[in-house]
């Protein structure tokens, strides 16, 4: 059986800084040239441990950590239930003659 590779937040945090793919049940993002929202539930994250540690009213209002996204996806500790490792690239091909 194939192990299931999104870990939940409540088990396991992915390391300070360490880029990331994130899940954020009902997220709804407005992309250029739209005009209505779409679904995009997972993100690219990066997570920042301790990020709120001196703004006490940030982290008791939304938790020590923070999820720093790229372009416009930024989100509150509370708001990922899992993650997982970025995958790494395909090995670069050449190109055939």
């Amino acid at each position: 059986m194939k192990q299931d590779p999104w870990i939940p937040c409540d088990d396991r945090l992915p390391a300070d800084g360490q880029r990331v793919l994130g899940v954020v049940p009902g997220n709804e993002v407005l992309l250029p040239g739209k005009a209505s929202f779409e679904m995009r539930e997972v993100l690219v994250l990066r997570f920042m441990e301790n990020f709120f540690a001196a703004q006490p009213d940030k982290a008791d209002a939304h938790g020590r950590h923070f999820w720093s996204g790229e372009g416009a996806s930024n989100q509150y500790f509370e708001a990922v239930t899992h993650w997982m490792p970025v995958p790494e690239a395909p090995a670069a091909t050449e190109a055939a003659d």
